[in-house]
């Protein structure tokens, strides 16, 4: 069953849901989660308290919108667009990530933050 979360950064505040994978559960039983903000292009990153490995599903070419966990760098991701990674105007992400919710609505609210602005992660 899916998680309703709902990220927020300053004025900006987005409904998303985890879906049912196992890392989406384990981030789940972390939350709430703090962060700053850490921009690569058209994506949010931060590191979060999980080591995990990649799951079976895990890839880089990610849509607009989607959630991800990235192994290699502990943290919770969040693509609208085009990062240094992409080729065209898709979010790609720097390595392989677990696919583990999407942002309900438009993603690329988040263009308005910067580096160092706190964001937070919390059930509904």
């Amino acid at each position: 069953m899916a998680t309703t979360i709902i990220i927020e950064s300053g004025d900006i505040r987005l409904t998303a849901f985890l879906n049912d994978s196992e890392t989406a559960r384990a981030i789940a039983g972390l939350l709430p989660l703090e962060g700053s903000v850490n921009r690569w292009g058209e994506e949010i990153y931060f590191k979060i308290p999980l080591q995990r490995e990649l799951d079976s599903e895990a890839r880089d070419d990610m849509e607009v919108g989607e959630l991800g966990y990235w192994p290699t760098g502990s943290a919770f991701c969040i693509f609208w667009g085009p990062t240094p990674a992409s080729d065209g105007d898709k979010p790609r992400a720097a390595g392989p990530v677990n696919v583990i919710g999407t942002v309900e609505g438009d993603a690329a609210l988040l263009s308005s933050t910067k580096n160092g602005d706190p964001i937070k992660v919390f059930a509904k």
